[in-house]
């Protein structure tokens, strides 16, 4: 699952000034990163939960309604593939929230597939590898991908409902580490919670423009 409608595969070597890569990380704890960071996200958008959620949501051909639609399709998508591991598709089984529930409801919802997602890479095994168009991952990636789904798409909402709310900086280095391996980092001069909003097209960063494309790499390295 992509996250945004938008995004598409960078083609081509950038012509930007290639700032230094982000240094290896120490091994995360991927299931407690997912379930933390599912509690801070949903945190905060029940502090929105009150605004109209039709507003587009920042930045996406979604509204905010349709964007936490998009969330629940990619955290149980997750699970799937790690369940199923399939080698070159998805899986046949979409998630979706119940149009006419509340959204405090369908948030429990997200809850509900972020928990399904921790599990099933806490029962994963270390070796075992899974399908996704952005490189076969492993647990760690999906997980990786879980948490990128869930904070990048947080911010989306609650920045189009005139909230202000940013990934923690352990969040933002672990999966800066894991999925996006060549990327600026704080001691280059950028923030780390920037940093993940340039690599996933969401805002420019000093002598780095917008990106018009760009993808993560969840191959295991």
């Amino acid at each position: 699952m992509s996250s945004d409608r938008t995004a598409g595969a960078v083609t081509g070597t950038l012509t930007h000034p290639t700032p230094d890569p982000v240094p290896p990380a120490a091994a995360a704890p991927w299931t407690d990163l997912l379930s933390a960071a599912a509690d801070d996200c949903l945190a905060a958008l029940l502090e929105v939960s009150d605004q109209d959620w039709s507003r587009p949501a920042h930045g996406l051909d979604w509204t905010c309604r349709e964007t936490l639609d998009h969330l629940a399709l990619g955290l149980m998508g997750y699970a799937g593939l790690l369940i199923a591991r399939p080698r070159d598709r998805y899986i046949a089984l979409f998630a979706s929230l119940d149009s006419q529930a509340s959204v405090p409801a369908c948030l429990e919802g997200i809850g509900i597939a972020a928990t399904l997602l921790t599990s099933t890479v806490r029962d994963t095994a270390a070796e075992a590898r899974a399908w996704h168009p952005w490189g076969h991952s492993d647990a760690a990636g999906f997980a990786a991908m879980g948490v990128t789904e869930l904070t990048l798409h947080t911010y989306d909402i609650t920045r189009a409902l005139g909230h202000t709310w940013t990934p923690p900086d352990n969040v933002n280095a672990a999966v800066l580490a894991r999925l996006f391996p060549d990327v600026p980092d704080a001691p280059s001069g950028h923030d780390l919670s920037d940093t993940l909003l340039w690599c996933t097209g969401r805002m420019a960063l000093p002598g780095l423009p917008r990106r018009a494309a760009w993808q993560w790499d969840g191959t295991v390295r």
